[in-house]
């Protein structure tokens, strides 16, 4: 059984790929990539703000500089940690 967090949707990197209506994101969000299978998240850029979000793009930035391997902005953490990270932006 999963669950849904509210501002966050995944998709996956294949469905990206296969689907040019996967690549579209809506006005306000922000495409990004998490983890080693390079799952597709696109979030409010509202999460920019945060100060917990922004220690995790200086950690991408450590990792990877301006040379992300997908073309797109990649958080180099685990898709579990980024969802804790994230969960309690929407209040909780």
């Amino acid at each position: 059984m999963g669950f849904r967090l509210p501002g966050i949707r995944r998709t996956s990197f294949a469905a990206k790929v296969s689907s040019a209506k996967c690549a579209e994101v809506p006005k306000g969000h922000l495409a990004l990539y998490v983890g080693e299978e390079m799952k597709r998240f696109v979030i409010p850029i509202s999460y920019l703000n945060q100060p917990s979000f922004q220690e995790l793009l200086s950690e991408a930035e450590e990792e990877f500089g301006f040379d992300h391997p997908m073309g797109a902005l990649t958080i180099p953490c685990t898709e579990d940690v980024f969802l804790k990270v994230t969960t309690c932006f929407n209040g909780c």
